[in-house]
């Protein structure tokens, strides 16, 4: 299981490699390009960066499930299958999205409807796949405390609100040069540490958790070898297609090791950066009412979080190294307390 899974992170890894200089060449003839409307952090330097340059990452993940997934395939209930559809689904809206962005050339993309209609549907879908599964089920377990509980029926709308939550976490994420990509890595190792704790240390079926291993590690080459071109000065950047696959994928592997809860040490960042948003916008809202200028008050110089740290004057490389340290303690906190 550990050969497979550290192959199927070299395979995957080698593929964003080869297919990156291509990639960037064809969106940049394409004119796939970022358009930079913020009023924030002084980005203009950025305009026209290539964007959908996820694709690789998402490219190196799915050849290695179909080369190196375990045979047989484990049918409907494959959890290889799962995280899969999970992690396309989600990434096919964030792909619509990046698309009508630079095709159509609307800077909004997607309509805020056509979004969560679509994340919706997908969430929907995977819960489903979930409670359903004889391997998964309705039960979730309790970390550091070595328990579990049964929602029943509660565990489809909670698991679709989470799912839903958690993709545009980690699509707010992705606002610096390597920020979610190097997070992504450290977190997909984390996720492949769950699943062999899981094994050894739980008593889940090898068999049946081989694919979640193979499928994270696959997660975290892919990754890596995105950084290559994606790191400080950013050559590409991964869009909502490569940011909603990811999304996806971090709350699939969660949902399938039925360890949802520990996205908020394992996926605290973007969990942090989508409620400095919440926090910031109901906040100006509601000192709007009260302050004379009608102006409002905010908490944040600007959120999401990480660029509130850019606006104090830190670089980008500071606040990805800050995110990564804070990603890999808390992670390993995380596995730690699987070992009660």
């Amino acid at each position: 299981m550990m050969l497979r899974m550290a192959a199927g992170m070299l395979l995957s890894l080698g593929i964003a490699l080869a297919v990156g200089p291509s990639l960037i060449r064809r969106l940049n003839k394409l004119h796939f390009g970022t358009v930079i409307y913020e009023l924030g952090p002084a980005h203009q330097k950025k305009q026209g960066t290539p964007v959908m340059g996820g694709l690789m990452i998402v490219l190196g993940v799915l050849i290695s499930m179909l080369v190196l997934h375990p045979m047989p395939w484990n049918g409907l209930w494959d959890l290889g299958l799962g995280l899969l559809g999970i992690s396309l689904m989600s990434m096919a809206v964030g792909f619509a999205d990046d698309w009508i962005k630079a095709v159509k050339k609307r800077h909004e993309g997607l309509t805020p409807w056509q979004k969560i209609a679509g994340q919706v549907l997908s969430a929907a879908a995977f819960s489903a796949w979930c409670y359903f599964n004889p391997g998964i089920g309705s039960r979730i377990r309790i970390p550091f405390a070595g328990t579990e509980t049964d929602l029943g029926i509660w565990y489809l709308p909670l698991a679709a609100l989470l799912i839903i939550f958690y993709v545009n976490a980690t699509n707010l994420q992705d606002g610096l040069d390597g920020l979610l990509g190097t997070i992504s890595v450290v977190s997909g190792s984390a996720w492949a540490l769950v699943v062999l704790a899981t094994v050894l240390l739980l008593g889940g079926d090898g068999g049946f958790y081989a694919p979640a291993g193979l499928f994270a590690l696959s997660l975290v080459g892919g990754c890596v070898g995105y950084l290559r071109y994606n790191r400080y000065p950013a050559k590409v950047f991964m869009g909502d297609t490569g940011s909603m696959f990811l999304g996806g994928a971090a709350v699939g592997l969660a949902m399938v090791t039925r360890q949802p809860l520990l996205l908020l040490l394992i996926g605290f960042c973007p969990v942090m950066s989508a409620v400095s948003v919440i926090l910031q916008r109901y906040y100006f809202k509601a000192t709007r009412k009260f302050c004379k200028d009608h102006q409002g008050r905010r908490i944040f110089r600007m959120s999401p979080i990480h660029h509130h740290f850019e606006k104090k004057g830190y670089a980008e490389t500071q606040i990805v190294s800050m995110y990564a340290g804070i990603t890999t303690i808390l992670s390993w906190i995380a596995v730690l307390g699987l070992m009660r």
